[in-house]
């Protein structure tokens, strides 16, 4: 099976070359990967210590940086690389302060496994939540580099868990231990026979619990917010927008709204402008408005939904109406908002516990989110009953990083 699977990423390789010529971001998927060995010769010397993280995508960086925050405190003399599959985890973070180096990971292929670690010679390596590249890993455990699976969910219709999966289950074998985030897959590995295997949690509630510890203030919020109740609409995308439209051009209470849509398109934010009734101003127009006379504020940049939502009486968290789902609930969740969602959401626990624990309401139609913001709106004992589910639920799921930190302290 291994020989097919190499053949695949081969054609794959092929293929994407000519795709790449029709499609933006899979020419940014192709060209990203054109420097990467030069990069790494200049950037990573012979003599030098290296960690190897690796992120599918934003999200999984988003994940993964409690752990190299706490890597890079104790390793001081190590360099830090950070890979990414996705452009849209690199493009976003390849600037990041965090790692020494940030690069694409070149595709798994055995020569460019070969390559790459012999470029790198890891000391260390982490693999966030999922990826798991055979080549890769068997190079890894040819080398007896320390591997470690962080934040890991493992789930039964997994390739492992195939009958057909065999070349799979061996690369497997290459994680010296593996931190998972609930029992369910614990009791999955060890089906496997593996023991090595501890349930650490999630280090994303470390990651989301430490934006307290920031400076979340944004003086153009505070203007536009002037005290009245907000709600903030985050990751939104068209079908979470045509729900709300509606409802914020048919409201009449003394509300105001904040929309960061998912994609920053003029085309699409100006739509969105146009189909909405009342005062609207966008966020590249903030310095020329007096924005406190406004009723809707759309947030036309990317990197601070974060601190918006520190100023939300009511969040909305997109997503929940397409695939793969809901996006990360977890940022309102940590300032004590309570959340609404769309009906899609049963592949993320933590909107799965939120929604049983009553912090998040689920809507599915344009009623259920009238009776949602108007109960929350009208009822300030209920909406901060919801906000205080939300934050408990974060305090008490954080631990993950210390866990995951003492075990390889024991290493």
């Amino acid at each position: 099976m291994l020989f097919f699977y190499n053949l695949i990423v081969h054609i794959a390789d092929f293929l994407l070359k000519i795709v790449a010529i029709f499609s933006p971001k899979i020419k940014l998927f192709v060209d990203g990967r054109k420097p990467i060995f030069e990069i790494l010769e200049s950037k990573i010397k012979p003599n030098d210590k290296t960690i190897w993280f690796h992120a599918a995508s934003l999200g999984e960086y988003e994940q993964g940086l409690p752990v190299i925050e706490k890597i890079k405190e104790k390793f001081p003399n190590h360099k830090i690389l950070l890979t990414f599959f996705s452009p849209s985890g690199y493009e976003v973070r390849k600037n990041n302060l965090i790692a020494d180096v940030t690069v694409y990971l070149p595709l798994d292929t055995k020569k460019n496994a070969v390559q790459f670690l012999s470029l790198v010679h890891p000391e260390m390596v982490f693999f966030i939540k999922y990826e798991y590249w055979p080549n890769y890993l068997n190079e890894l455990r040819k080398l007896e580099t320390p591997t470690y699976l962080i934040s890991g969910i493992f789930r039964k219709n997994q390739l492992f868990f195939k009958w057909y999966g065999g070349f799979y289950r061996t690369a497997l074998n290459t994680f010296t231990y593996f931190f998972v985030q609930n029992e369910s897959s614990k009791n999955l590995l060890l089906e496997l026979g593996k023991n090595n295997v501890a349930i650490s949690g999630d280090t994303r509630f470390d990651r989301v619990l430490s934006i307290l510890e920031k400076d979340n203030s944004l003086d153009f919020i505070e203007e536009f917010k002037n005290g009245t109740l907000t709600i903030v609409v985050g990751s939104s995308w068209p079908k979470d927008e045509s729900l709300l439209v509606d409802y914020i051009n048919k409201t009449s209470g003394k509300v105001k709204f904040i929309i960061a849509p998912h994609n920053i398109k003029m085309e699409q934010i100006q739509e969105l402008k146009n189909s909405i009734t009342k005062n609207v101003v966008l966020y590249s127009e903030k310095e020329t408005k007096n924005l406190s006379d406004f009723d809707v504020f759309i947030i036309d940049t990317i990197g601070i939904l974060t601190k918006i939502y520190s100023y939300a009486d009511i969040a909305y968290v997109g997503g929940g109406f397409g695939n793969p789902g809901v996006h990360n609930i977890l940022e309102p969740a940590t300032f004590g908002v309570p959340i609404v969602i769309g009906s899609n959401f049963s592949h993320f626990a933590e909107a799965t516990a939120l929604v049983n624990r009553g912090g998040c309401i689920s809507i599915s139609n344009k009623n259920e989110l009238l009776d949602a913001f108007s109960s929350l709106i009208s009822n300030d004992d209920l909406r901060f009953q919801k906000g205080h589910i939300c934050s408990a639920f974060v305090q008490m799921n954080k631990g993950a990083t210390a866990i995951i930190l003492k075990h390889i302290s024991e290493d």
